[in-house]
Order: structure tokens, then C-alpha cells, then sequence
């Protein structure tokens, strides 16, 4: 069933690209110059956030359901799940400093690096892992009554960044998005 994939694939790209969006802030930060603060807090708060409200649960119910059908697969996805819990633990952390040093708070230039390192690190691995070994699977072995039990595993809404009606809070990230999409594109 390809929309399930598709639906999983885009997230992971849609993700990576707001990794890359802090790696790029983050540079200037690491070089003294003063990143944009708003954004890295939207964009490390709608990857701490969205994931745990939608993406996940969506993902625990399809590894659950491949476990079933690849018993294989269930040491990949523990790995996978374990990432999870350090990713939000990570998010979490970069958060709270991010918003510290957004309120003025004096905080070393190497813990924020640190931890935004740790942070890109283990999300970016994440990723790749999944779209190189858990996404093809499931790919393989879901069935229709997987891919629909999976699908009913989130809480039905829109998406707060990329959705038809995003959250005002991501306003200038979604304009950020687009003006990096208009420069890929020569638009």
C-alpha cells in the first residue's frame, strides 16, 4: 500500500529538512553571530511536539504490526523505539536551552551545541535507519488492515506546520520554508 509509505516517507523528508534549518541557525550560533531564536524554537517545538501527537503513535502501531508479520524486525524496532525516547529526551533538552537563551539567560555557547548536536545526531541516524530498514519492510509485509489500523492510531487533525491551516506560531517558519524551497527551485 504506497499512501501509508508515502504519508511516512514525507514526514521523514519534511523532518530532515527542519533538521537542516536548525544546522544552518546553529552554524551561526557556533560562529558568533546571533541566529534567529523564533525560528530554532518553532522548529525544535514542532519536532519535539508533532511527532509525539501524530507521527508516533502512527509508527508504534505499524512496527507492532511488523514485529507480528517479521519477528526479525523486532530487534530493529526496539532500536527504533529506544531512539524515540532518547530523541524526546534530547528535544527536550535543547528546548529548555533554547528557550533560555531566547529569555536572555546566560547560558555557555558549548551546552547549547552540545546539545543541539546530540539532538541532530540521533534524529538524522533515526531517520535514515527507518527509511533504509523499517519503512521498505513494512512496505513489504503490512497489510491493507495494517496500513488502516495504523492510519487510525493518530488523532485526526491537521498538521500545525505543513497542514492546509498551520498554526499561526509557525508562521514565519512556513515562510522560511518556502523562500528555501523557492531558492532550490530557481523560483
Amino acid at each position: 500500500m504506497a499512501e501509508p509509505i508515502a504519508i511516512w516517507h514525507a514526514d521523514h523528508t519534511r523532518f530532515a529538512h527542519l533538521l537542516d534549518l536548525v544546522e544552518r541557525e546553529l552554524a551561526a550560533f557556533h560562529t558568533g553571530e546571533h541566529p534567529d531564536y523564533a525560528l530554532l524554537l518553532d522548529v525544535v517545538h514542532y519536532l519535539h511536539h508533532y511527532p509525539d501527537r501524530f507521527h508516533h503513535p502512527r509508527e508504534d502501531v505499524a512496527f507492532a504490526r511488523l514485529v507480528e508479520r517479521d519477528p526479525e524486525m523486532a530487534l530493529p524496532v526496539a532500536r527504533r523505539l529506544q531512539e524515540h525516547r532518547v530523541i524526546a529526551a534530547a528535544g527536550e533538552a535543547l528546548l529548555g536551552l533554547l528557550e533560555a537563551v531566547a529569555e536572555d539567560a546566560l547560558i555557555e555557547r558549548s551546552a547549547v551545541e552540545a546539545a543541539a548536536a546530540t539532538y541532530l545526531l540521533y534524529y538524522r541516524h533515526h531517520l535514515a535507519v527507518e527509511e533504509q530498514q523499517v519503512v521498505p519492510r513494512a512496505g513489504q509485509v503490512l497489510t491493507a488492515e495494517d496500513w488502516a489500523a495504523v492510519a487510525s492510531a493518530a488523532p485526526h487533525g491537521a498538521d500545525p506546520l505543513f497542514g492546509d491551516d498551520s498554526e499561526s506560531r509557525y508562521r514565519e517558519l512556513r515562510r522560511q520554508i518556502a523562500l528555501e524551497a523557492g531558492k532550490r527551485t530557481g523560483g
